[in-house]
């Protein structure tokens, strides 16, 4: 390309690259994968080793994986390993290790060691899939640590281990820690303000104090958590592995001790023929009603399932200054249910609702509709009571193109407290 003065311009000075300040050249690095700010190296002598410096760092297997892969991947790990330990300077704030599929497991015990060393600051690490690794004694003296995040590990800290009590970030995904453990580690951090754990086997009580905890995402059986003490908790995924009431007040519980809870995900997936029965005991509408909650996402929830609508109704009654409302509708293939809906309870849908008005509701997402009584009643009551509503986005499931213009039809003549309300009837 010419420039408007008619004169050629010249490619850049060799020594441009090498003039640069080190603060531009570190952004520069950081922005690229670990193998190819390496390559830097060959640039000029001014670079050959500004990746040594680097602080925040990331290992996976697309450093050592060849085209032809001629190299054992175990061996091309410790020969990376090998070159960071001897060559790095400086500080390291951020470090990723994610080599979930490397056999043999190499071993990671002297790399702990050296970010110990180096007041690591962020930390994840993604073992190999298989045994549990077990945390070094080592990691356990990385006390500046601020996010935390631990794939397949076994936790087992030495006694006089206190906490990581900088820490304002943690993610356990598939740990091995017992139940008092895991309660004890998240209540010695207080200044934590994101909490995911994902953990199946739980199988005792996990009761933890967290006073700054903002988000917190669970996996793993509801009935064992309890959140002690949480006043600034404010987001809030759960995804049960199981899910068991036997009185009213069990599902009050669950939520009493979130005051401050503005959005919640509920991932209920999960059914078994146990459940069967539990919607007896699922109350109308919560002692206390959930005020401060403003967003609302229920995930594959099996409307046809009794327990499973009963519950996701009286969630909804009990959120009066909803804003947003999302619902993935999960239906069976065939229709086969524990617990059927009984047609008196369809029947009773709208009354339930007769003595409420949703002043803020603003938005409402409902996808994989069937048109099920169940599902058209629900929508047929969140157009009549949400005088504030913009839209309604409704994207049915796959069904036959007879079947799909009559729900849109039914939908269509439904009344509305808005008069902005707009339905959007999603077919793609």
């Amino acid at each position: 390309m010419i420039p408007s003065n008619g004169k050629k311009q010249g490619l850049p000075s060799p020594h441009v690259l090498s003039n640069l300040p080190e603060s531009v050249i570190d952004e520069i690095l950081m922005r690229l994968p670990l193998r190819d700010a390496v390559r830097t190296s060959i640039l000029s002598k001014k670079w050959r080793y500004n990746w040594c410096r680097l602080p925040q760092l990331k290992l996976d297997q697309t450093l050592w994986k060849t085209v032809e892969d001629l190299i054992s991947p175990t061996i091309g790990f410790t020969n990376v390993l090998s070159h960071l330990l001897t060559l790095h300077t400086g500080p390291i704030t951020k470090f990723t290790l994610d080599i979930p599929d490397l056999k043999p497991s190499p071993n990671i015990h002297h790399l702990i060691y050296f970010l110990s060393r180096y007041d690591i600051q962020h930390f994840v690490l993604k073992p190999p899939l298989g045994d549990q690794y077990k945390l070094p004694s080592s990691f356990f003296t990385c006390l500046q640590l601020r996010h935390l995040t631990l794939h397949r590990c076994l936790i087992r800290p030495p006694p006089l281990f206190k906490g990581f009590d900088r820490l304002i970030s943690l993610e356990l995904i598939e740990v091995t820690i017992s139940s008092k453990l895991v309660g004890s580690l998240i209540s010695h951090c207080p200044l934590l303000e994101h909490l995911v754990l994902e953990h199946d086997e739980i199988s005792d009580h996990i009761e933890f104090s967290a006073p700054k905890l903002r988000s917190f995402f669970f996996t793993g059986d509801i009935n064992f958590l309890h959140l002690k003490n949480v006043p600034l908790l404010s987001k809030v995924s759960y995804k049960p592995i199981a899910f068991f009431l036997e009185a009213e007040c069990d599902l009050a519980k669950i939520f009493e001790s979130i005051p401050a809870l503005e959005n919640l995900c509920w991932n209920q997936d999960y059914i078994e023929e146990e459940d069967v029965g539990q919607a007896e005991v699922i109350p109308t509408r919560l002692p206390s009603a959930l005020n401060c909650l403003k967003r609302l996402c229920l995930s594959c929830v099996i409307l046809g399932e009794f327990v499973v609508l009963s519950f996701a109704l009286c969630l909804i009654r009990s959120s009066p200054n909803l804003e947003e409302i999302e619902i993935e509708v999960c239906v069976l293939r065939d229709e086969i249910y524990y617990e059927p809906v009984p047609r008196d309870a369809v029947d009773e849908i709208p009354a339930s609702f007769s003595n409420m008005t949703f002043n803020h509701l603003r938005t409402v997402k409902i996808y994989n509709v069937a048109g099920t009584e169940a599902e058209m009643q629900l929508i047929k009551v969140l157009l009549a009571k949400s005088p504030a509503l913009i839209r309604m986005l409704i994207k049915p499931r796959r069904m036959e193109d007879r079947k799909s213009l009559k729900v849109l039809a039914e939908i269509t003549n439904f009344p509305r407290a808005s008069s902005k309300a707009q339905v959007v009837y999603n077919v793609d």
